[in-house]
């Protein structure tokens, strides 16, 4: 996974709250057995009518939200079933950083798990965000993971809180399997010392 340390991006505000997941990603696209791909599925009965093309209502489909790649929304973000397939989305879209009060636990954990960062701030820090956002047009956050920091260049600046095993795993880019393979090693010995013992 691409390591997070001191990212600076673009961001769009979707002020909704309780966005469950299959808003995020409709049921009739979670077939697909990779991971990559979904992005255009993204929010889909949202963004595109029953023809197929975008609602120009649709925040994302603004001109000035393209290249957006943190997202900034409402309260408890990512509600709803478990699927693995909401966070694999809003990365195949460009998003890196979803900031919003609160999110659903185990949506909260698969964002982290697939190497996307999401930050919880205090509502009113989140309702400036987005005020800013929609004020300034083409907003920039930047997102220091190590200080656990959020700050624009006009006089925001927030604390977040992350998990320690978690902002390791992000700030160098692991994921569960790049844990094991560092044990890579005393797992071949022990299979050897196991198929000693067995023949």
């Amino acid at each position: 996974m691409e390591a997070i340390k001191l990212y600076k991006g673009k961001t769009v505000v979707l002020d909704r709250s309780n966005v469950d997941t299959d808003q995020i990603i409709p049921k009739q696209f979670l077939k697909r057995i990779e991971r990559t791909g979904f992005g255009h599925f993204l929010f889909y009965n949202w963004r595109f009518d029953e023809n197929g093309n975008e609602r120009s209502d649709f925040e994302l489909n603004q001109p000035e939200s393209k290249g957006a790649s943190i997202l900034i929304a409402g309260e408890n973000f990512g509600c709803g079933s478990s699927r693995e397939h909401a966070p694999w989305s809003l990365h195949d879209y460009g998003f890196k950083v979803v900031i919003a009060p609160s999110f659903a636990d185990i949506f909260y954990q698969n964002c982290l798990k697939n190497g996307m960062l999401p930050i919880k701030l205090k509502s009113e820090e989140v309702k400036d965000l987005m005020a800013r956002a929609v004020r300034e047009r083409d907003y920039h956050l930047q997102i220091d993971l190590p200080n656990q920091t959020v700050t624009d260049e006009n006089g925001f600046a927030a604390k977040f809180e992350i998990h320690p095993y978690w902002k390791q795993m992000l700030v160098n880019g692991w994921d569960e399997i790049s844990i094991t393979l560092q044990y890579e090693d005393k797992i071949k010995s022990y299979e050897q010392k196991v198929e000693g013992i067995s023949v």
